[in-house]
């Protein structure tokens, strides 16, 4: 007949699979608009047209700006990702198997999270490079100018993703790595590297499009040019299964995002010589 786990370790293994997810199995979602608590199969984002200021006469009426309110669906989908923990291996181990399966599952659906986000910014339209250089701080200068004239606020959220190959041509730069030119002031970005220079926080992301193994595509955005919508945060189920004497571990989440706003994001193509992600 079957056992139910205890709840405390339940409790301690939700716990143990959030705090994972929080801290390293996500990099990017904090990077962009984000909406929790979603009830539904999509959400919307409001994509807000820009205003223009007027003067009024004594005693009249203010003028009514007339925004535009272009809504944007995200739809969103639902992953999983178990594994079987069983009763006596966890006596034969000094591995918390509990800790192991916890951070796999997080770690897991943190990775799709960031491909979710990354395939939204995919479906950005302005690009500057052609794949025939690397990242270069000339490319660096197109893709930013690319920003400043589309008025894209230089408020601390603009980020730029980048991959390992580029992040080596960075470091490269030394205005990115000079203390005098970098500033020290990061938001909060999980599990990975992380500079601020020109006004953007750049982020080291492996898992970025590439075309064949010459070419990838990184990205310079303002955080609200991304939604991310979360309909369910990563949670646990544990049920245990007597006749194969292990628990079954399993965890989900159900997510979305979608490209809200293209003048707020520039693809940069990058020529990526060894083919590193």
């Amino acid at each position: 007949m079957s056992v139910s786990v205890d709840n405390i370790f339940i409790k301690q293994f939700e716990a143990d699979v959030h705090l994972a997810y929080q801290q390293m199995g996500t990099k990017l979602r904090s990077t962009v608009r984000s909406k929790t608590g979603v009830v539904g199969a999509s959400t919307t984002f409001q994509k807000v047209g820009r205003g223009m200021a007027s003067t009024k006469s004594r005693h009249g009426i203010v003028p009514v700006m007339n925004l535009d309110h272009e809504p944007v669906e995200c739809v969103l989908q639902d992953y999983y990702a178990g594994d079987w923990v069983d009763a006596l291996d966890e006596l034969k181990t000094n591995v918390d198997e509990r800790q192991v399966v916890a951070s796999a599952g997080a770690y897991a659906l943190g990775r799709k999270t960031d491909e979710l986000i990354v395939d939204a910014m995919s479906d950005a339209t302005t690009s500057v490079g052609d794949y025939s250089t690397g990242l270069t701080k000339d490319l660096i200068l197109s893709a930013l100018q690319v920003l400043n004239e589309n008025d894209v606020p230089d408020d601390g959220r603009r980020f730029a993703v980048v991959g390992v190959h580029q992040w080596n041509e960075l470091l490269s730069i030394e205005e990115f790595i000079s203390a005098d030119y970098v500033g020290d002031s990061l938001p909060l970005i999980s599990g990975g590297a992380s500079k601020k220079w020109l006004g953007i926080t750049w982020v080291l992301y492996n898992d970025l499009p590439s075309a064949t193994t010459a070419q990838r595509d990184c990205f310079m955005y303002h955080a609200t040019s991304i939604g991310h919508a979360s309909g369910q945060d990563v949670k646990t189920d544990i049920t245990w299964h007597g006749e194969r004497a292990a628990h079954f571990i399993s965890n989900s989440m159900s997510q979305g995002a979608v490209l809200i706003d293209d003048a707020g994001i520039v693809r940069i193509k990058c020529k990526d010589t060894d083919g590193s992600n």
